[in-house]
């Protein structure tokens, strides 16, 4: 639809319709015009999944390994193949627009959003991030770039001020939107946080640097309640408050407007582009039929369980212990909790109900059915709080099936609405008029005799009660504003009560509801906690007797959320220790680590070798027991410098002092903060094994190029190993003696090559001029430094294996 047709439509509008149109109409649909023959648009989260727009574990959804999982992929085919998976998820929920993908990056190892975001680099940010929005745009449905900008890290997330230099930002912060921009991303979203003193949703950058200088001709959508202003907000070229229908937008933008304090040309703009976006996605004029069909389960899962072993990074493999030869095994040990329940997602908004999921535990029993006997010990328990009950322990007291029994009460407490449930965790029970009280109830069988815990999730007046007693009641205030955990991970309150195995008790949740606390409403149990030497026996006797070992650890939903930063890198849970005890038991033990982002692994130079896996999605036992008996590579690369203790990581703040939080690392951050201290991290940026290895025998470089033009590199080299195999040829830039600040080498490039054992091939990558520019803040433009830079060649950001001259010339005398 071209700008002549979208101002005939905006032109038939009154203002009251315009401003109509700006503020949502539900929390994830925009509001429709039938006058213009204007649909409502339906949002739904999707870094990792298309939720809907409902949180009902009734309603599943194909969940995709993580975003620090895809960023591991260095791999754009793949990535726009996930986009098109996602956009068929969309088509088959009734979704417009997916919330994805987040460009923020890895700023410190202690982000508690890590798992949403690609890497710490910008460049391979961007290019990742425009793959996977050129696969979910491709089928008519639109992507949001998010969160613009400077949102790496949670702590105060919504009021934080980050404070950062303008070279700084342009070069490293908003670098990975301005791909997204160039990919055609039909969505912006803006973050919570301020920027060098203005709240993203109000700044200036929305305006100059986005749509004026870029040439962005979408929409700029808010974060969820990030609106919390009219003028400001409305001035600024915010086009989108969400959610709805209430916003600082709704009522008061019409009276700004008359009122001389906004103009109505501002928001003639907000209303061109979303009815721009409403043509795009199918949602303006006659219903046309999306270009996304929905993709067989079969073909969902192909695709996911390629992904998690190309994603999975092999950093560690002395004597090639991997893969293990199926043929050779009699008896292989499992070992630890995540390898019968892995961690396949982060915490918080981006949460998806999954189809199902395969364990590591039972891929690999499968796959080894008839050729080894597979024994598991879980070793110690997770040290987390107990978990919501599930279908596998309860049931509906009411039906006598699998389940829970949700109720909504009025003031007297009688039943208003009833339905049986598939979890205890309800982030959103039935909005039903008169609703004063949520209740879940189940009939817990505990399987263990013992001391158990119980909770309930949730703000407000709260109360547990196991048959006839009660276990916890009071009044527990909202603590934070944060969305992330008063309606999706509220605070768990926990008491304790002895309970003998098989003896039915009927465990009854219930929290009072009040404006502007949710619906969230979490009963939860967990069994005695077995005893931490026995069970490091029991891991310790199956290692010994096994022909290899294979220990499962990682985090927990606890330590990786929305919401929260870390405040340590350490695996809790006797981890370490169950690694330590397997590989002492076993020469042969491989530790495998499910985590979203960087974790400290004291234990690692003891085990045989190390798989990263981390929060690997649905088929997670599929992908991974594929790479570990060699059906398949782990081809993954690092996305993140891995520290080997947190003391050693050169940035780590996440958490502002006096509301501000400055980023006085300025270009450094990541492998560049690394180099630049002169420190060795346990694994660097890029790092990856494979099961085969690669010879750099030539690289060709033209000795000079102009500014402005590419520069192409042809890079010969041989498969050395034993085995077929992809390699990730990496590109850096050094500029000695640089007039301006650097980093001491920086990401310019990459590609990958795949070759047969012995034979030679050639990876050719370009690296771009946009590589060799810096941003000049006197001049406020782009300019690139005359003379001569290295070009180094290698398998990571610590691994070069060739390093070539390359004189750049530049014209007009600069």
């Amino acid at each position: 639809m071209n700008d002549e047709q979208l101002d005939r439509m905006t032109d038939k509008l009154s203002l009251a319709q315009k401003v109509r149109l700006l503020t949502g109409a539900t929390t994830w649909r925009t509001a429709a015009e039938p006058d213009l023959g204007l649909r409502a648009m339906v949002c739904s989260d999707g870094p990792a999944g298309v939720r809907g727009e409902s949180w009902d574990e009734r309603r599943t959804s194909a969940l995709l390994p993580s975003a620090s999982a895809l960023g591991a992929l260095w791999d754009e085919e793949l990535l726009t193949g996930l986009g098109r998976l996602l956009a068929a998820e969309a088509v088959r929920k009734g979704v417009h627009v997916v919330l994805a993908p987040t460009l923020n990056l890895h700023r410190s190892p202690l982000g508690g959003r890590h798992f949403e975001c690609f890497s710490e680099d910008p460049e391979l940010t961007g290019r990742t991030g425009a793959a996977l929005i050129r696969g979910i745009q491709s089928q008519g449905v639109a992507a949001t770039a998010k969160h613009f900008v400077a949102n790496d890290s949670e702590t105060d997330r919504l009021t934080v001020d980050v404070r950062v230099a303008d070279r700084v930002l342009r070069e490293v912060y908003l670098a990975p939107f301005e791909r997204a921009v160039e990919a055609g991303v039909w969505l912006v979203m803006a973050a919570y946080n301020s920027v060098n003193g203005t709240t993203m949703t109000a700044s200036p950058l929305l305006g100059e640097v986005l749509k004026e200088h870029w040439g962005f001709d979408g929409v700029v959508v808010s974060d969820w309640a990030a609106v919390r202003t009219t003028r400001d907000t409305a001035r600024a070229a915010l086009d989108l408050a969400m959610p709805g229908p209430d916003s600082p937008w709704a009522t008061a933008l019409a009276d700004a407007v008359r009122a001389g304090e906004v103009p109505e040309h501002a928001v003639d703009d907000k209303v061109r582009r979303l009815l721009r976006l409403a043509a795009r996605v199918g949602a303006l004029g006659p219903y046309r039929a999306p270009a996304a069909r929905a993709r067989r389960h079969r073909g969902n899962r192909e695709l996911l369980r390629r992904t998690v072993a190309a994603a999975s990074v092999l950093v560690r493999n002395h004597d090639d212990v991997l893969p293990l030869d199926p043929a050779a095994l009699s008896t292989l040990a499992v070992i630890g909790a995540h390898a019968a329940a892995p961690r396949t997602q982060g915490g918080g908004s981006a949460e998806v109900h999954p189809t199902g999921t395969v364990t590591p535990l039972d891929a690999l029993r499968s796959a080894l059915r008839g050729r080894a006997r597979v024994v598991h010990a879980a070793g110690p328990a997770l040290d987390v709080p107990p978990a919501p009950v599930t279908p596998d322990h309860c049931t509906d007291p009411r039906s006598g099936a699998p389940g829970v029994l949700v109720r909504l009460l009025d003031g007297d407490g009688r039943e208003l609405h009833a339905e049986r449930r598939l979890s205890g965790r309800q982030p959103e029970p039935a909005l039903v008029a008169g609703a004063h009280t949520v209740e879940i109830s189940a009939l817990l069988r505990p399987h263990t005799t013992g001391t158990w815990t119980f909770g309930v999730g949730g703000v407000g007046r709260m109360s547990l009660r196991g048959d006839d007693r009660t276990l916890l009641d009071g009044a527990f205030p909202r603590q934070t504003d944060d969305p992330a955990i008063v309606h999706v991970t509220p605070p768990l309150r926990t008491a304790r009560t002895s309970l003998p195995a098989l003896r039915p008790v009927h465990v009854v949740a219930r929290r009072g509801l009040l404006p502007g606390d949710g619906r969230a409403t979490v009963p939860a149990a967990a069994p005695p906690a077995p005893d931490t030497r026995t069970a490091l026996a029991e891991a310790v006797a199956a290692a010994g007797s096994a022909d290899a070992a294979v220990v499962f650890v990682g985090t927990t939903g606890l330590s990786e959320t929305e919401g929260h930063d870390r405040t340590s890198l350490a695996l809790g849970g006797a981890c370490d220790d169950l690694v330590r005890a397997g590989a002492a038991a076993n020469p042969r033990t491989i530790a495998v680590v499910n985590s979203g982002g960087p974790v400290e692994l004291p234990r690692r130079d003891r085990v045989a070798a190390l798989l990263l896996t981390w929060s690997p999605g649905q088929e997670a036992g599929a992908g991974l027991a594929a790479a570990l008996l060699g059906r398949a590579e782990p081809g993954g690369r690092l996305p993140t410098t891995w520290a080997a203790r947190l003391a050693d990581a050169p940035v780590t703040e996440t958490r502002p002092t006096g509301g501000r939080l400055p980023y006085d690392e300025g270009l450094h951050i990541g492998y560049r903060a690394w180099l630049r201290a002169g420190r060795e991290p346990a694994y660097w940026f890029g790092h990856g094994l494979g099961y085969t290895r690669w010879d750099y025998e030539s690289v060709d470089v033209p000795p000079r190029v102009t500014e402005g033009a590419p520069i192409a590199l042809r890079v010969h080299l041989r498969n050395a190993g034993p085995r077929a195999g992809r390699e990730v040829v990496q590109v850096y830039l050094a500029r000695p003696g640089s007039a301006v600040e650097r980093p001491e080498r920086w990401l310019a490039g990459y590609a990958a090559v795949r070759a047969e054992a012995g034979q030679r091939v050639t990876a050719e990558v370009v690296v771009q001029p946009r590589a060799l520019r810096h941003w000049s803040t006197p001049d406020q433009a782009w300019r690139t430094e005359p003379g001569t830079y290295r070009l180094l060649v290698g398998r990571s950001a610590g691994d070069i294996r060739c390093e070539r001259p390359v004189t750049v010339t530049v014209t007009g005398g600069r």
